[in-house]
């Protein structure tokens, strides 16, 4: 046991393996449907994924070693800090422990780097010479850029219009980096075109922004489209990190009671608490996993489990999973990155399951917290994770109502430096919170086709 408020692996005990929970799972995923009125498993484009990220989506081997080339990036900052966040236990008053990995600490300062690296690496060896993508608050993108950058690939990303605006210098550095930034929805592209003449008013999300750079897909044979969140392979890279909080969480001599992630499609919750939920199976422990999302964007506490596009468009598969509907106008908040309108299908099946838990929260009170985490941690929070770190002040303060010393880790899965332009709105007391209404996701579920597997 150990009294130390940072603990540091050394770079021999970073993971060599990322973990697969296919391996152990009682159930298959549900299989991914073709768009209506075809009858192949394919779109009317072609992705191309490198064969090796679909092999990872499906296989049932329980350990995936980490390719040299892409181990290697990760020793640039990886294993990352592992902190007890106990300036915040004493301002809460609680008997919790708390502790907190950071993700953060990087170039592109936040957990995407851990699949932006990998996916670039496949693509690369495939023999792609160029990647689009979608970006909500810009940190995806960002770390595409770096991907692409090391792995000498071109780079185009389309980044939600609210966050291209409010976060310039996000552009600024996937720019060093040599990529081209496009604001979504963009009149250039076939969606955008769409998106534009149905809401001329509209300011898109992440799901008009994948439709977009799928679009450019169609357009260009030396391009292919790369996703940051939602897909098997991209939940399993994010592994690392959950990985090296588990063995931290051993030297500090605790095990989480509570593990808690910020949600949007799943790749920051899932890296999180995947190794857990592994010792849950093997009897271990018990270990409650707990996402955060925004009431704004309530896909797993108040969407529906069912098929539904991944995109705005309606061509590519159709995955089951919990969504608000594919077009559903998701409001205008200062979490970017969170307002994607479903969540994977492996975090989605895990919640039907019982498996994991959701909990929904307004951006006044995301706000609230992450300012006070600056105060009594010295980091700002980005908007997505300070989710999580109100996620565990919440379970902090029912720790201390009950009397109980639970241990909570959460991740703080990237910093706020490009966010100031919002956390200077809560200062000024202009944060509002989006209240959606029952009738506004039936509407946008009623507008997602009926689909499911043939007997």
């Amino acid at each position: 046991m150990t009294g130390e408020k940072r603990i540091l692996l050394p770079a021999s005990e970073m993971p060599t393996h990322w973990y697969n929970i296919l391996a152990d799972l009682d159930f298959d995923l549900p299989p991914d449907l073709p768009p209506p009125g075809r009858s192949d498993s394919g779109t009317g484009f072609t992705l191309q994924v490198p064969m090796e990220l679909v092999r990872q989506s499906l296989s049932k081997k329980r350990w995936i070693e980490i390719p040299a080339p892409v181990r290697e990036a990760y020793l640039a900052w990886r294993p990352t800090p592992f902190i007890r966040a106990t300036g915040l236990e004493k301002a809460l008053d609680t008997p919790a422990r708390i502790y907190f990995k950071y993700e953060g600490d990087n170039t592109s300062g936040s957990h995407k780097l851990n699949t932006a690296i990998a996916q670039a690496y496949y693509y690369h060896r495939s023999g792609v010479k160029r990647l689009v993508t979608a970006t909500g608050a810009g940190q995806w993108g960002t770390a595409v850029a770096v991907g692409c950058n090391m792995f000498g690939l071109g780079c185009r990303v389309y980044m939600v219009g609210s966050s291209y605006r409010a976060k310039p210098y996000r552009r600024t550095i996937m720019g060093l980096y040599g990529a081209e930034v496009i604001s979504s929805p963009d009149p250039r592209t076939a969606s955008g075109r769409r998106f534009l003449a149905e809401h001329p008013e509209g300011h898109g999300n992440i799901a008009l922004a994948i439709a977009e750079a799928l679009d450019e897909t169609v357009e260009r044979d030396d391009t292919r489209f790369c996703i940051g969140s939602g897909e098997p392979y991209s939940i399993l890279h994010q592994t690392v990190f959950g990985l090296e909080a588990r063995r931290q969480m051993e030297i500090a001599g605790h095990y989480p009671d509570i593990v808690i992630g910020s949600l949007g499609a799943g790749s920051n919750f899932g890296g999180m608490t995947i190794p857990f939920l592994a010792d849950n199976f093997a009897g271990k422990r018990a270990v409650r996993c707990v996402s955060v999302e925004p009431t704004a964007c309530p896909k797993l506490t108040r969407g529906e489990y069912r098929y539904d596009f991944t995109d705005s468009s309606g061509v590519t598969p159709m995955e089951k999973m919990y969504t608000l509907g594919h077009d559903f106008a998701t409001p205008d908040i200062h979490a970017g990155g969170l307002r994607y309108h479903a969540t994977s299908k492996l975090v989605s099946a895990l919640y039907d399951r019982g498996l994991v838990e959701a909990v929904a929260y307004p951006q006044s009170h995301i706000f609230e917290s992450g300012a006070a985490f600056l105060r009594h941690e010295g980091i700002l929070p980005a908007p997505e994770s300070a989710h999580a770190v109100h996620g565990a002040i919440m379970e902090a303060i029912a720790a201390r109502e009950a009397g109980e010393a639970r241990t909570i880790l959460f991740c703080l899965s990237g910093h706020g430096y490009f966010d100031l332009a919002a956390y200077q709105s809560h200062l000024d007391g202009n944060i509002t919170d989006v209240t959606i209404t029952d009738a506004e996701i039936a509407a946008a579920l009623a507008r997602v086709p009926v689909a499911e597997p043939a007997e």
